[in-house]
């Protein structure tokens, strides 16, 4: 009992959510602004160009018999056609690009995380660390499997709500996939995925992710950079999906290019939104602080 009840308390300063930490606590202002610039722009690399790379081009765009062409080959400007002429092509480049930056991007988020839920004195904290950083190996693994499991759970609900049951089975999928790489990997690195056992941990970490994701109950700045990015892909995809009821019979309304396309456009709108905002709080809680000392030392 000693020994498991050790384990524990060993593992949940990094773990656990920092709710009792203040508002006020560690925010990485400089590094968290730059990091934030550097993957959205990044993502609109990822989004607007990847999928016209010549190599890419030549390994996976297929070649249009012109027979087969139909009359929703509608004239379009030269730039859309790279990303219009194979949906599941530019998915696959979206998936791609998803992985690698989701990737360097939930590495910065779990330090943030960690950082922030550290308590105690300078040598504490640097213990807790030390055996957080021991987990990542398992923590990285687990948000992986996490990400895959979530994404075919997605493809379900895309269908619930009208994606194609029998036909494009692939570009739903490939839809799925996307929206659980910009949503879950990162919350999943950080947090752990919820784990269904009864000990203390994962209670915690159960309620933390139903208080982020379904009571959309904000603490800290970095649950912040979790929730927002989520919300707005959501809604993008959302919005995106208006699009293809319009009979317009266009090549860019294909199943699935709006809905990607406007979840990666909610993601990276809604970042820059919780930047704004982690920064608006940051500066004015800074502001009262220094009206506080200003009074004491009246």
């Amino acid at each position: 009992m000693g020994k498991g009840k050790g384990k524990t308390q060993k593992a949940s300063p990094a773990l656990a959510s920092p709710a009792s930490s203040s508002s006020t606590g560690f925010f990485p202002f400089a590094r968290y602004t730059s990091v934030v610039g550097v993957h959205t722009t990044l993502l609109t690399f990822t989004a607007l160009f990847l999928p016209r790379t010549t190599f890419l081009f030549e390994l996976t765009k297929p070649t249009l018999d012109p027979e087969l062409r139909t009359s929703r080959d509608r004239p379009q400007h030269p730039f859309l056609e790279d990303l219009t002429i194979s949906p599941v092509s530019t998915l696959l480049c979206l998936c791609a690009g998803a992985v690698l930056l989701q990737g360097w991007w939930g590495g910065w988020m779990r330090n943030w995380w960690i950082e922030y839920a550290l308590q105690g004195t300078g040598d504490q904290k640097k213990l807790e660390k030390t055996a957080a950083d021991k987990q990542r190996g398992a923590s990285l693994r687990n948000a992986w499997v996490s990400t895959l499991a979530a994404s075919f759970v997605l493809h379900i609900v895309l269908v619930l709500f009208g994606a194609p049951l029998a036909s494009h089975v692939l570009q739903t999928y490939l839809l799925a996939l996307l929206i659980s790489l910009l949503v879950v990997f990162s919350p999943a690195y950080s947090l752990g995925p919820p784990r269904l056992s009864s000990d203390t941990q994962s209670v915690v970490n159960r309620m933390t992710w139903v208080r982020l994701f379904a009571e959309f109950s904000i603490r800290t700045p970095v649950e912040r950079a979790f929730v927002y990015p989520a919300i707005g892909t959501a809604l993008g995809c959302w919005a995106g999906i208006v699009s293809i009821a319009l009979d317009w019979d266009r090549p860019w309304q294909a199943w699935p290019l709006t809905p990607a396309y406007g979840a990666i456009l909610g993601y990276i709108v809604a970042s820059l939104f919780a930047l704004t905002a982690n920064v608006t709080r940051y500066l004015a809680d800074e502001h009262v602080h220094s009206l506080n000392a200003a009074k004491k030392n009246t």
